[in-house]
C-alpha cells in the first residue's frame, strides 16, 4: 500500500520518500530510507516490548524514544507533509509513537497526517498487552494531528477512542492494483485509459473483424437501446476490415457513419481506429477479463470461437440464434433472433444486468476502487495544497 501511495504521488509530481524500519529500494521511483530502529522486530523494540506487554515501563524506553527522535528529526524536519501508517494506531512499537508525538509537540513536524489501519485499544486479542498510562494512552490520545482511516467503520471506531467528532476523520479506502491483479498487458492498459473503459458500464466485447456477415450494424442499435438504462455503455469491436473482400472497407465506412448517426462516438470503439491490423491474443485476453458481456449478433459463422473464449472467462454470452452458435452454446448462451428489434435485445440485457449484482460491483470497483481512482478522488486533495 505504502508502495502504491508513494508511486501516485510521485506520479502527480510530489517529491516522495519511504521512511521505514525494514524494506528495500526495489524499483520504485521513490527513494528509500532504511530506519532499522523502527522496525518492530528489532532486537531491542522485541525486548522491550516484552517488558511493557508485563506493564513495565523501563529506562529502555527513554533511550530508544530518544534515539528514535533523533533520527525521524533528520529525515522528517524538512517535509512539508508527514504521514504515518499505524504508528499511532498500534502498540508494536511505542518508543516511535512517543517518539513522533514528541517531535509533532515541539513543532518539529510541519504537518502531520495519522494514517489508522488498525486500532489496539478497540481490538479484543491485544487488550492483555495494552496498561493505562504513558505510553500506551498515546494509542487513544488526540494528538491535535489530521486522522485519516481506511473505511467508514474505523471511522466511528477512531471518534468514540479519541472522542472526536466523526466529521474530523477522513475516509480514504485501500484499492486494488487491478493492472498487476488480472496480469493486464501494457497494450491493455493503453487501451482502458484511453478509451476510459475502466468508467464504462457495462462493456460489450464483439471481437470479430469488420465485415457484412458479422452483422456489427446491429450491434451498434443495441447499444444505442442500452444506453437509455446504462449510460455509460460501451461496445469494443476488436478486429479490423477483413482483408480478402475490398468492400469491408466501405462497409466500415458505413459503420463509422451510422455510429455518428446515433450519436456513439464516445461508446463504440472500433479497435481499428487506434491500431493497424490484429491485436495480440494476450490482449484479446485482456478485454474478456474486462468486459461484461459477449454480444455476437453475426448473420453467419462458420464455427464460433468467441463463445468458447467467453466460457472460459466467464463471460456471459448474447448472441444470434443461428445454426452454427446455437449448436456451439447449446441451452447455455441467451439467443435473439436476426429479426428482434435493437430495444427488446437491449431489454433482455438490461434485465440480465440487473438480476446480478456482480456486475454492479464489478462496475462499481472498476470507478471507485483501483489504485488510481483511489488517489484521485480521496488522497489527492488530502494531500495536495
Amino acid at each position: 500500500m505504502l508502495a502504491h501511495h508513494a508511486r501516485l504521488m510521485a506520479a502527480a509530481g510530489h517529491d516522495v520518500r519511504i521512511v521505514a524500519g525494514r524494506g528495500e529500494q526495489a524499483c520504485l521511483p521513490v527513494p528509500f530510507v532504511s530506519l532499522p530502529l523502527a522496525d518492530s522486530r528489532h532486537p531491542r523494540v522485541e525486548a522491550l516490548k516484552a517488558e511493557m506487554d508485563a506493564e513495565r515501563s523501563p529506562p529502555e524506553l527513554e533511550r530508544l524514544t530518544s534515539d528514535l527522535e533523533s533520527a525521524l528529526r533528520k529525515e522528517l524536519e524538512s517535509a512539508d507533509v508527514t504521514i504515518a501508517h499505524n504508528v499511532c494506531s498500534l502498540h508494536k512499537n511505542l518508543a516511535l509513537t512517543a517518539a513522533l508525538r514528541n517531535l509533532q509537540r515541539s513543532g518539529a513536524l510541519r504537518r502531520l497526517i495519522l494514517w489508522h489501519h488498525d486500532l489496539a485499544w478497540t481490538t479484543p486479542r491485544y487488550q492483555s498487552e495494552l496498561h493505562p498510562g504513558y505510553p500506551w494512552d498515546l494509542l487513544r490520545t488526540d494528538w491535535g494531528a489530521e486522522h485519516v482511516v481506511v473505511s467508514a467503520t474505523r471511522r466511528l471506531e477512531l471518534a468514540q477512542l479519541l472522542r472526536i467528532p466523526a466529521e474530523q476523520i477522513a475516509v480514504v479506502p485501500n484499492g486494488v492494483d487491478a493492472a498487476r491483479l488480472l496480469k493486464l498487458e501494457p497494450e491493455s492498459l493503453d487501451l482502458i485509459h484511453r478509451l476510459h473503459l475502466d468508467r464504462a458500464d457495462p462493456i460489450l466485447l464483439l471481437p470479430v473483424r469488420l465485415t457484412p456477415r458479422k452483422n456489427i450494424e446491429l450491434a451498434l442499435r443495441v447499444l444505442a437501446e442500452l444506453r437509455r438504462a446504462f449510460p455509460e455503455a460501451a461496445l469494443i469491436v476488436t478486429g479490423p476490415p477483413g482483408p480478402h473482400n475490398p468492400a469491408n472497407a466501405g462497409y466500415f465506412e458505413r459503420l463509422l457513419a451510422l455510429r455518428g448517426e446515433l450519436r456513439l462516438e464516445g461508446a463504440t470503439h472500433f479497435l481499428a481506429e487506434v491500431r493497424e491490423g490484429f491485436l495480440p491474443d494476450e490482449v484479446i485476453a485482456d478485454l474478456y477479463q474486462i468486459a461484461d458481456l459477449l454480444f455476437l449478433p453475426s448473420k453467419e459463422e462458420g464455427f464460433g470461437i468467441p463463445l468458447l473464449e467467453a466460457a472460459f472467462h466467464r463471460l456471459p454470452a448474447f448472441c444470434a440464434d443461428i445454426p452454427t452458435l446455437r449448436e456451439l452454446g447449446g441451452g447455455e448462451v441467451a439467443y435473439f433472433g436476426l429479426d428482434d428489434e435493437p430495444q427488446d435485445i437491449a431489454g433482455r440485457i438490461v434485465e440480465r444486468l440487473r438480476c446480478y449484482p456482480d456486475h454492479s460491483l464489478r462496475a462499481r470497483a472498476w470507478r471507485q476502487s483501483t489504485w488510481e481512482a483511489v488517489y484521485a478522488r480521496c488522497i489527492a486533495p488530502l494531500i495536495e495544497p
